[in-house]
């Protein structure tokens, strides 16, 4: 499972008092988020192709630019026994992702984005809908800021990409070779150490039959209101509301529409050479006739021995999703993960989907020279009800575990790699060993064993 790990960002802004001198920018997961206004300074412009990352519309406007950029992804990846060898055959394949946009500044308050992506999947014998798009639009939105009140207000319409908190239940996706868009409105403001948006949408439903096929329609829906204070020592609080809505659902306990309102806390930060983030999410709603109660649990925490050599890092990490205690009972307690990110919680093996778990993993950390980071984990998993099924990423039950004895679903090691070799290359490689349980065994289910290595590429 290898992959270059995104690091999770929030939508970014500039608070409208606040005054930094021009540097150039990072490069973003999230391409838009990056501001290039700073090399209208020629000084700045000192590497291959910074003239394409800066061309001025208005001679004179220096916020008024068009700037150029491209993402490649390689990612090689061997399963021997994809979703425990109960739904396919040991496979290896390639997948790649290739995606180009372009930033149109109009002037310090409007902003046009446009990316397109081509996303194919190489001798992969069994496809999903997350592997491949050829030739499709990732990103399209018209956005305007001005300052308000003492800080800054954004408006955004269009095809557009959210990352909120760590990522755990509303995540760009990015494991997966196909990345989750949503065609939204979106409006936030941001004054001093508040943030507070919200938007409407409906999620991007993907296709793969032809070039710029994908669309959104009134079947899937999810909007958000969301607030966000920032601290002290990167400590941050926040919360949303959100309304999750989707017509054809089908639970054992009710099908028809799902309709789920969702509440999620989050508080994150850091002391000394501790860190921690820790988040629960409520779910309430109805499938059908059924009665949605379901709720999810999250924690991170790790200790950096700073002085030590290779900065070492003891991390824990615990996880539960609720599972639904009784079939026939018209109450629907099965945990909806929503768009999860679970190569953030898991592996990007897909073995294990954030629904009806308990889960504990200590890990360590090191860097043994700047830009390599190497992790070692160990997951031990169990189910939260055994009348609820076992479930592969996203939330895909194993056939024949729901009802069936025994909490524990498995343990998995799992090794990994990141290396930036520069402010554009980066690789990574990842290594899980899946040991089944006696409930996945008894399903037809076997141990599994993975590997991935990946090549990034951003300009």
């Amino acid at each position: 499972m290898l992959l270059v790990t995104a690091r999770a960002h929030t939508d970014d802004g500039t608070a409208a008092q606040t005054v930094h001198p021009p540097e150039r920018p990072e490069l973003r997961s999230n391409r838009w988020q990056e501001d290039w206004s700073a090399l209208s300074d020629p000084a700045l412009r000192t590497r291959p192709l910074d003239r394409l990352k800066y061309l001025p519309l208005i001679a004179d406007d220096p916020r008024s630019f068009v700037s150029l950029g491209a993402n490649g992804r390689e990612r090689l990846e061997s399963n021997d026994a994809p979703g425990f060898g109960t739904r396919a055959m040991p496979d290896s394949y390639l997948l790649q992702r290739l995606q180009m946009h372009a930033d149109v500044n109009f002037n310090a308050h409007w902003r046009l984005f446009v990316q397109v992506e081509d996303v194919r999947s190489i001798s992969k014998a069994d496809p999903s809908p997350t592997d491949r798009n050829p030739l499709d639009l990732r990103n399209a939105f018209v956005a305007y800021k001005v300052a308000l009140g003492g800080g800054t207000l954004m408006a955004r319409l269009g095809r557009q990409d959210f990352a909120f908190e760590q990522q755990r239940f509303l995540s760009l996706r990015d494991g997966p070779n196909v990345r989750q868009s949503f065609d939204a409105a979106l409006l936030r403001y941001e004054r001093d150490d508040w943030e507070v948006s919200g938007f409407i949408s409906q999620p991007v439903q993907y296709r793969a039959d032809e070039s710029f096929d994908d669309q959104s329609n009134r079947h899937l829906r999810f909007d958000l209101l969301r607030a966000e204070h920032h601290g002290l020592e990167d400590r941050s609080l926040s919360s949303f509301y959100a309304r999750y809505a989707a017509d054809g659902a089908d639970y054992p306990d009710g099908s028809g529409r799902e309709r789920r309102d969702v509440i999620d806390v989050r508080f994150a930060g850091s002391a000394a050479s501790w860190d921690w983030d820790v988040e629960g999410m409520l779910q309430q709603g109805s499938v059908g006739d059924a009665e949605v109660q379901a709720w999810a649990l999250a924690g991170r925490a790790g200790y950096t021995f700073t002085q030590q050599p290779w900065s070492p890092r003891l991390g824990i990490q615990a996880d539960s999703a609720s599972g639904d205690r009784r079939s026939g009972d018209g109450r629907i307690e099965t945990f909806n993960p929503l768009f999860p990110n679970g190569s953030y919680s898991f592996s990007l093996a897909g073995y294990t989907g954030y629904v009806n778990l308990i889960q504990l993993k200590p890990s360590i950390t090191i860097e043994p020279f700047v830009g390599l980071e190497t992790t070692a984990a160990f997951g031990m998993l169990w189910r939260q009800r055994t009348s609820d099924a076992v479930y592969l990423q996203p939330n895909v039950p194993v056939a024949a575990t729901a009802g069936q004895p025994k909490r524990r679903t498995g343990t998995y090691a799992q090794l990994k790699a990141e290396w930036t070799l520069s402010r554009n290359v980066s690789i990574a490689a990842e290594l899980v060993h899946y040991a089944v349980a006696e409930v996945l065994r008894n399903a037809g289910g076997s141990d599994s064993n993975y590997a991935g290595f990946e090549v990034s590429f951003a300009w």
